[in-house]
Order: C-alpha cells, then structure tokens, then sequence
C-alpha cells in the first residue's frame, strides 16, 4: 500500500548531514520525496513509497541517524501525491 507523511523532525537534526543522511536512505528504500531544513531549527521530509518502507525511513531518522540526536518527529500521513525521486530542498 502506497503512503506519504509529512514529518517534521526536531533536536539536533541541521549542521550534522541529517539531510544528506536522508537522502541516501530514502534512495535505499526506494521512497520518493523530499527533506530541507527550516529558519526555526527543525528538518522538514516528505516520504512517498510503500508505507512499511516510509514507516521504516521514519524511524530510521528518529534513532539512527550517524550524528543527529531527533527528540520529536511529527507525522502527519496524507494522500500520495506522486512525488518523483528524492531530494533536497534549499
């Protein structure tokens, strides 16, 4: 089954190749969609794929991330909307 959420990452999540990180586990798990980080501290994603897969990147980001430390990840599941590939946001 298809899903996407929209998580809102906070903590120690800029400065330390959250994105980056991201990125290259999103491509892993073959999940589309995007990360960027905000003016206010936290990271921003977008995940589109199969809902075990998102489910997993998600929680991948909450305690795996190398150098980040995420307290809270706010996820909000939406309807897909055929998001292609992933990337960065600036």
């Amino acid at each position: 089954m298809l899903a996407r959420a929209h998580v809102y990452f906070e903590g120690r999540v800029q400065g330390v190749f959250f994105r980056a990180n991201t990125e290259k586990k999103a491509r892993e798990l073959g999940i589309h969609g995007w990360v960027r980080n905000l003016p206010d501290g936290r990271v921003e994603a977008v995940f589109e794929g199969e809902r075990s897969a998102v489910e997993k990147l998600i929680e991948w980001c909450r305690t795996s991330q190398p150098y980040a430390r995420v307290t809270d990840a706010e996820t909000t599941w939406e309807d897909e909307k055929g998001e292609s590939g992933f990337r960065i946001r600036y």
